[in-house]
């Protein structure tokens, strides 16, 4: 018996405004709860989501109701997963509830799977420290369970993107199961029809995508060059039964149906004859990506090292190229690491959405600058002319973002890190960005790293070079001969900085009104 398990992709994008830099129109004084209006255009994503909506969500939703419902009652029944991104979540609430409803009647089926991601659609998982990835992994259960009521135990990291790393974080997140490409420079001579042990776990277990009868579907399914077309379901199930393995695993993006080849290819009555077309063959079953795990054994072990190994589903090289291939993609993913301990500093939660909103993936796949046909993919999916023009519209809208941040949380040109003593090892492991940063630091750092800096005049300096802050660095130096210790000296600290940071927040937006 071999089991095929389809899982299908669904994400949206919040996509960035065109022209801010060429209209000149960056900078802007704006309300906080406007920006987000301000940074993403929500008219695109209307026009692009309802017309997806009508092309591939309905109608491949009813097709794969219809025949759940047909088989229900047989013994081979038809089963599918789906992994939906945060995002897509919210533009189905935001521009169709019934398209929801349409998910929700999946879920009570009990035949369909929902597979977790990160909740924003991003590269988290590739930044160097992982708790914004796992915060996103977080709320993207969250966001499951409240909206579909259902608890996924398997993970699909966005785009396929896998190491050993990621693999351990999501083991010790709780996961059953993670999702990669199931890529020959991995696998060697394995297949990918089998289950395998991710390198170094105990309990997590490694599926992987059969990319090549995916993109039979995915990419040429409507190619009048390709020698196999037209391609029918008895044909690809013929292809299915003749392959060798426990689990085939086909994963495509769901807009293939419908979206990427439209309606008029046939390629919804092909997924509405594919699943009674594999039924037919006795040795072929359907099944989800919890059924495969329960039923069979892993076949060895897969080690994809996390530097310079790391693997996805994209592009002919098939690794994190797609998003941090060049110098237009590294410098927008620097600019938005830099910004996450200021966002953190600030303790907004509207800063810290719209900072998540420019982590999707999307804007930094649309940069991608190499020719070829994995050129041709990124330029179908992105709404920019170029590459060039990808980079000005998102940099664009993440510097007038950063500046707002800054002004925010009163930012200092070097962070300030608090010590105990000399050498490293007397370091707290406590440091701060921004003006708002150090009185929430003061506040609870030990009283020993205070005295240690306050009688050094290390405060002071820190307000004069860093922060540019001359008051500031006046009260500070009267503090310092004070000879004031211990929780009398945070006392004192907290009420100057504190009245110092209020005042010159007030001056910060009566001079500019940016927040």
């Amino acid at each position: 018996m071999t089991d095929i398990v389809f899982v299908f992709e669904v994400h949206q994008p919040h996509r960035l405004r065109k022209n801010l830099f060429w209209e000149n129109k960056n900078f802007r004084r704006m309300r906080k709860e406007d920006l987000f209006n301000y940074y993403f255009d929500h008219e695109a994503d209307r026009e692009i989501f309802l017309r997806a909506a009508k092309k591939c969500y309905f109608p491949s939703n009813q097709i794969l109701l219809e025949q759940i419902d047909k088989h229900k009652k047989e013994k081979q029944k038809v089963k599918v997963a789906f992994s939906l991104s945060g995002v897509f979540l919210e533009q189905c609430e935001r521009y169709s509830p019934e398209l929801l409803e349409s998910f929700k009647q999946l879920a009570k089926t009990e035949c369909v799977e929902f597979l977790d991601q990160t909740y924003y659609h991003s590269i988290a998982s590739l930044y160097p420290e992982k708790e914004e990835f796992i915060a996103q992994v977080n709320m993207h259960r969250d966001a499951i369970k409240a909206t579909l009521g259902y608890e996924p135990k398997i993970f699909e990291n966005t785009e396929l993107l896998y190491n050993n790393a990621i693999a351990r974080i999501i083991e010790s997140l709780g996961y059953r199961g993670i999702y990669t490409e199931g890529v020959e420079k991995i696998l060697g001579e394995k297949s990918p029809n089998y289950l395998y042990k991710p390198y170094g776990s105990k309990t997590i277990r490694l599926l992987l995508r059969n990319y090549k009868l995916t993109d039979d579907v995915g990419f040429r399914f409507s190619a009048r060059w390709w020698s196999e077309w037209p391609l029918t379901a008895n044909k690809y199930a013929q292809w299915l039964a003749n392959t060798q393995g426990d689990c085939i695993h086909i994963f495509p993006d769901y807009e293939t149906f419908g979206e990427h080849h439209w309606p008029e290819t046939g390629i919804h009555s092909f997924l509405k004859h594919l699943p009674e077309e594999i039924l037919k063959w006795p040795h072929l079953n359907m099944a989800t990506p919890s059924e495969v795990i329960d039923k069979y054994p892993t076949r060895g072990e897969v080690d994809v090292p996390e530097t310079g190994k790391t693997i996805s589903w994209a592009d002919i090289e098939r690794d994190s190229s797609g998003w941090l291939g060049n110098a237009l993609q590294w410098a927008y993913y620097t600019n938005l690491l830099r910004l996450e301990p200021l966002i953190h500093e600030a303790e907004d939660q509207e800063l810290l959405r719209l900072w998540r909103y420019f982590q999707t993936s999307d804007h930094l796949y649309y940069m991608f600058s190499a020719g070829g046909g994995p050129g041709e993919v990124h330029s179908y999916f992105s709404p920019y002319e170029t590459p060039i023009h990808a980079f000005v519209a998102a940099e664009t809208s993440l510097l007038d973002f950063e500046t707002r941040v800054r002004l925010a949380v009163l930012a200092a040109n070097e962070p300030f890190l608090f010590y105990t003593g000399t050498g490293k090892d007397k370091f707290t492991g406590i440091m701060a960005w921004s003006l708002k940063g150090f009185l929430k630091a003061i506040k609870t750092v030990v009283s020993q790293a205070l005295d240690y800096h306050n009688h050094r005049g290390d405060f002071a300096n820190w307000a004069e070079h860093c922060l540019k802050d001359e008051k500031l660095n006046e009260q500070l130096r009267r503090l310092m001969t004070a000879e004031t210790k211990g929780e009398a000296l945070r006392r004192k600290l907290v009420t100057i900085v504190k009245r110092r940071f209020q005042e010159a927040t007030r001056q910060v937006q009566a001079n500019t009104k940016l927040l």
